[in-house]
């Protein structure tokens, strides 16, 4: 499922006009990233938790050399399914 048809299917789901449903969607989208930039998590109870990690540098290698090469630290986004998500996809 692509974002359009995703958009569509909130729509259709909520009875907002897709322009809505639209406007949902990035709203959610922009809120969710800001609330990650500024260090927080977004836990939607239900759905899952959004959260920010730190990677700390590590050794590599250069696929098309073999040559080993430093990966420096990374900040990564996890997501954390919750329950009833995990419950409904597996039962």
């Amino acid at each position: 499922m692509n974002k359009v048809d995703f958009i569509r299917a909130i729509a259709e789901d909520s009875g907002l006009t897709i322009k809505d449903a639209g406007k949902f969607l990035e709203s959610f989208i922009n809120v969710t990233k800001n609330t990650l930039t500024n260090g927080e998590d977004v836990v939607i109870i239900g759905f899952g938790t959004f959260s920010v990690t730190e990677r700390s540098a590590r050794p590599g290698r250069d696929f098309r050399t073999g040559e080993v090469i430093q990966v420096p630290a990374s900040k990564v986004i996890k997501f954390k399914v919750g329950k009833n998500l995990k419950d409904a996809v597996n039962g």
